[in-house]
């Protein structure tokens, strides 16, 4: 899978992600502004420092960074210092205010956001007490016995299973990057599962051209396993908030509500924009959708004031 995605000739670093699969960022700039408004929140927090920072880890081609940049506030933009961080080269495209990394910087003051990172940081597959082996041509064989700290990882957060994805590299970059939040909050929006609810089987798969094929690791498709969240949540090592997006985007004021059919004669054109509106936030709260991803916060030495709408969900 490493291979696959990242080494020479991988998925990521030859490809745009976009061309293949559709994400929250792809999807509509609504969520670009709920992200916008999510940083404002921090800010706020944060005193409004001199320097603010963005860091987008798996930036994917800066999509998100440039909308913010674009859509920011004059003056908030002044103070906003935007990195992505990717494992591909930097995108030709990307404006100049935007710095590009292959590895979060230290002390971050502001917002650490990794909108679909997690699912293609890889892993290794275990079956009936062995990890999986695959060729490039994507054929199964057993390998070696699976070592003790997976087996450990195992029986606390995938038991009782005769085929699963083992998460600790995700609890281990998560907890990496969140270590590099001096101050603000970090955030990982990704489709994962919960201890109890773990899919039967796995979830490994892989996409090419907007569609689903077989996880074959030759470098032509991106390849992708859920997340299991609430082990990356509880690896960090810090208070936590783990809603669902389709309430996370609600809070941010992203609401897939139509509007009323009364504004379609006085403004007509104000209205069909009202109803893309309405239909781009409705594909991002889908609840068989989009709006199913899990948003998980760790707010770090601030009081954020988007949190209060969410702290019964809060975990300490």
């Amino acid at each position: 899978m490493e291979e696959a995605l990242y080494g020479e000739g991988g998925f990521f670093v030859t490809d745009a992600p976009a061309a293949h699969f559709r994400t929250s960022v792809h999807a509509s700039p609504l969520f670009a502004s709920a992200i916008l408004r999510l940083v404002s929140y921090v800010d706020e927090a944060l005193g409004r420092p001199e320097r603010l920072d963005v860091v987008d880890v798996g930036a994917g081609r800066g999509e998100l960074l440039s909308a913010l940049l674009h859509a920011a506030p004059p003056q908030l933009a002044e103070r906003l210092a935007l990195t992505g961080v990717e494992r591909a080269p930097r995108p030709p495209s990307l404006p100049a205010a935007v710095a590009w990394r292959t590895e979060p910087p230290a002390g971050i003051v502001g917002a650490l956001l990794a909108t679909e990172w997690l699912d293609n940081v890889p892993l290794d597959v275990v079956e009936d007490g062995r990890y999986v082996v695959v060729d490039r041509s994507g054929v199964e064989s057993p390998g070696e016995p699976i070592a003790a700290p997976d087996l450990e990882w195992l029986a606390r957060w995938w038991p009782d299973s005769p085929r699963a994805e083992v998460g600790a590299s995700r609890d281990r970059a998560w907890t990496g990057a969140v270590a590099a939040v001096e101050r603000g909050l970090a955030l990982a929006v990704d489709y994962g599962h919960l201890r109890g609810e773990r899919p039967v089987g796995g979830t490994l798969t892989g996409y090419r051209a907007g569609r689903q094929v077989p996880p074959v690791p030759d470098g032509t498709c991106d390849i992708t396993a859920h997340v299991a969240i609430d082990s990356v949540a509880e690896a960090a090592g810090r208070p936590y908030t783990l809603i669902k997006q389709r309430e996370a985007l609600r809070a941010l004021g992203v609401d897939g509500a139509r509007p009323p059919l009364a504004l379609a004669p006085t403004d007509p054109a104000g209205y069909v924009r009202a109803l893309a509106a309405a239909s781009a936030a409705a594909e991002l709260t889908d609840r068989a959708g989009l709006g199913a991803h899990w948003w998980l916060m760790h707010p770090i030495g601030v009081d954020l004031p988007a949190s209060r709408a969410w702290d019964d969900d809060g975990h300490d």
